[in-house]
């Protein structure tokens, strides 16, 4: 599980921005609401990020993006920010690992020459006083010429001949030496830990995969997906029917033709069955694509980021799914999620305030920071307060107030 993000200089953060999932132990509220790993490590379960539009929310996710794909040998989509002179993208996870030990790992990418410039990776000791110290793993600096690693003088050495195109992981075979193979398998554990999902542009495929496979969760997959839609009866696969091509084309829905597999995804109302598709609305069918990830992330334990958690979920779905990784059921799940519905901003009744986080940007950088942050003497903030209200005036960042009326008066006076 993840404890810690920083992006530097990556998409819309031009500056550096940490979010930590660590939890404040000054409160004991919502104690269901984190892991306790051991006395000195509790590690948040969820987290939310609210904020204007364009102020980073969804370059959050794509930086977490880049670093899944790096460390599972992906093509990356990673761009520096377009007003820092600089071309070099930094980006860390600190995160538990295998045999619950925690590690950092961070890298600095060069997007004009497609290197990888910068690489470290440390163990994080903490003591039974909850100190923490880092061990470093290794070091590859090929700026400052620096190399190291304590446990392997060959790797040490190979680092300095080892080529800037790929992490070391992928550059070098691991069987050559003792320490990369442990490595690799660490970082490649903890990517293929993570699920990204943009509610915007959700696919339906690995519900439908799920389904059709008879996995265990497809049973919990359905039941999710029946709780969420008063309406629905039930919901299955109908695999065993194929479309058949001389009724003519596949239906179009939305500009895209639409997949043969989706059509049969079924839904059933009073009885009668009808392709999901084509017949269920834009919520039901984000719900219906959604279930596989959050079930899948919860039985296997896994980090789901989402984008625009809220999209076209009633509020009351939207709240009932984080409460599910809030759960002192959830052993080892995650969740964190951009979100704009400002009923979920809840500290009475479902967060802690280190799990809401906010961006913001004003003429010189793109910010996230956590409520945490603000305090009662500073601020006049309490777990006890009025989060909603107050966000809405605007006291813990820029709120828009679009002057759209304007807008209608000009186009009125234009066709006088």
């Amino acid at each position: 599980m993840i404890t810690s993000l920083k992006f530097n200089n990556c998409f819309a953060f031009n500056k550096p921005v940490e979010m930590s999932l660590k939890a404040d132990m000054r409160t004991k509220k919502f104690s269901s609401n984190m892991f306790n790993k051991d006395a000195n490590t509790h590690i948040l379960k969820s987290a939310v990020i609210y904020g204007p539009n364009n102020t980073g929310k969804t370059a959050f996710i794509s930086c977490v993006k880049a670093i899944r794909e790096t460390l599972l040998n992906k093509k990356i989509n990673l761009k520096s920010n377009i007003f820092n002179k600089s071309n070099i993208c930094e980006l860390g996870i600190s995160f538990i690992g295998l045999h619950s030990k925690h590690y950092s790992y961070e890298f600095k990418y060069d997007d004009a020459k497609k290197e990888y410039i910068y690489e470290k990776m440390n163990e994080i000791i903490t003591d039974k006083y909850g100190n923490e110290k880092e061990s470093l793993i290794f070091l590859k600096d090929t700026v400052n010429k620096k190399y190291d690693c304590p446990e392997d003088e060959n790797l040490k050495n190979a680092l300095q001949l080892a080529s800037k195109s790929n992490i070391l992981i992928y550059i070098l075979e691991s069987e050559e030496f003792k320490i990369l193979h442990s490595i690799s398998i660490i970082l490649s554990s903890i990517a293929r830990n993570i699920e990204i999902v943009d509610m915007n542009n959700i696919p339906n495929q690995k519900t439908i995969d799920i389904l059709k496979s008879g996995d265990t969760k497809k049973n919990k997959i359905i039941e999710f997906i029946k709780n969420a839609d008063m309406y629905l009866e039930n919901i299955y696969l109908e695999d065993n029917i194929a479309y058949d091509d001389s009724v003519g084309e596949l239906p179009i829905e939305e500009g895209r033709r639409i997949n043969a597999e989706d059509l049969k995804l079924k839904s059933v109302y009073k009885g009668v069955k009808v392709p999901s598709v084509l017949f269920d609305s834009m919520g039901t069918k984000k719900i219906e694509a959604l279930a596989s990830y959050v079930i899948e992330a919860l039985e296997v334990g896994r980090t789901l980021f989402v984008d625009e958690l809220d999209s076209s979920l009633h509020f009351k779905i939207t709240r009932a799914i984080i409460s599910m990784f809030n759960n002192e059921i959830n052993k080892n799940a995650q969740l964190i999620a951009t979100l704009h519905d400002i009923s979920l901003l809840d500290c009475k009744r479902m967060f802690r305030k280190e799990q809401i986080w906010f961006t913001d940007k004003d003429d010189n950088e793109t910010m996230l920071y956590s409520l945490k942050d603000f305090s009662y003497a500073e601020n006049g903030v309490r777990e006890t307060s009025d989060i909603q209200e107050k966000y809405s005036k605007g006291a813990f960042g820029a709120i828009p107030e679009p002057d759209l009326i304007s807008t209608l008066l000009e186009v009125d006076d234009e066709s006088d």
